[in-house]
């Protein structure tokens, strides 16, 4: 008769399982954080009438968007924060999220921690885990110019953070370095239990998508981006979020990511996801682009937003010495457009808040 092996045996069979397992590429036990998943807007900057951030402004729009119910939200990420900002500015911003976030239902937040190089960028960092948020984002260093620059920079962030992170795939518009490779983001998630969170916006975008989202689980997670114009289609390849400057739409994003996941209803995630490319296409039309743009309409429109001010860029898209600020200005015409276009997703929109 057969006997059965002791229990001391199957112990001992089951720790070197695991620490064989461990030792061989020790990320298989880090599971993806549940928290960092679904749609993290980006917030949208406001400014006062003197071109200064307004920061109770930005404190009611995080606060706009956990009542929109998102799973998170990001900042300072977008071009009129990253760039546009003096590093005061942006570790000030960073603070009052923190203490706004504090009282959140639902959105966890997420610090974008970046800079022209290794150097400046920890000092972001450093701040951004005094106010221990949820994540951390990153993006390449302006200095990049090679891979191993990529490598080196975000080894040092490893050293820092104690959070995940996830690494956006661009660079700003002074990078001139490479698009990191889909080899260096698996490498560093083996290296790094905190890593292999990738917001995923660079070309070929469709088949980085695809190669990323079969290295799962060694890549954590891979959301969309590009202004949720692919969302749709990527989530259907495997990505598990979405990270663009779409905090205006809390509510909307919230509700086809919550009929992503039940798959239930696919007829209302093509119609609301629709409706959001008719509104996007407006960036094409109107002045201001496809991001910010005639979204200060909508976020004055939903209650949030007191102007519709922007810093801006200086010529060529280079980053200017001292702020330049402008009130965007919309006819007549253009904000019935806007209005008639937004009215297809009010069955969609949460009750007005108080």
């Amino acid at each position: 008769m057969m006997k059965h092996p002791t229990r001391r045996k199957l112990l001992q069979v089951a720790i070197s399982g695991v620490s064989g397992l461990w030792a061989g590429n020790r990320l298989h036990a880090a599971e993806a954080d549940p928290r960092v998943r679904g749609p993290f807007p980006i917030l949208s900057t406001p400014f006062t009438e003197s071109g200064a951030v307004d920061y109770e402004v930005l404190a009611n729009q995080a606060r706009f968007v956990d009542w929109g119910g998102c799973p998170g939200m990001i900042w300072p990420q977008s071009g009129d924060s990253v760039d546009l900002l003096t590093m005061d500015e942006k570790l000030r911003g960073m603070e009052v999220l923190a203490e706004t976030s504090r009282g959140f239902k639902t959105s966890a937040l997420c610090l974008g921690v970046q800079g022209k190089d290794t150097e400046e960028m920890l000092v972001y960092a450093r701040h951004a885990e005094k106010l221990a948020p949820t994540a951390i984002i990153s993006r390449p260093p302006d200095s990049g110019r090679t891979e191993d620059d990529l490598r080196q920079y975000w080894r040092e962030l490893a050293k820092i953070a104690k959070r995940p992170v996830l690494f956006q795939t661009t660079g700003g518009v002074a990078y001139k370095g490479p698009v990191p490779s889909v080899k260096l983001m698996i490498e560093l998630a083996k290296e790094f239990p905190h890593f292999g969170y990738i917001k995923e916006e660079a070309a070929p975008i469709i088949a980085r998508t695809k190669e990323l989202c079969a290295a799962k689980p060694t890549i954590r997670r891979v959301f969309s981006a590009r202004g949720a114009h692919g969302w749709l289609y990527e989530s259907h390849l495997g990505t598990e979020g979405l990270i663009t400057e779409r905090a205006v739409y809390a509510d909307v994003l919230t509700r086809i990511w919550d009929l992503m996941q039940s798959s239930k209803d696919p007829d209302t995630v093509r119609d609301i996801y629709a409706k959001l490319l008719l509104l996007f296409n407006l960036g094409q039309h109107l002045p201001g682009g496809d991001l910010r743009g005639f979204q200060l309409h909508l976020w004055k429109k939903r209650g949030v937003f007191k102007n519709m001010i922007s810093r801006q860029y200086g010529p060529n898209r280079s980053i200017p010495d001292k702020p330049i600020f402008s009130e965007l200005n919309l006819t007549a015409d253009e904000i019935a457009e806007i209005d008639f276009r937004f009215e297809a997703l009010r069955p969609y929109l949460k009750a007005e808040r108080r």
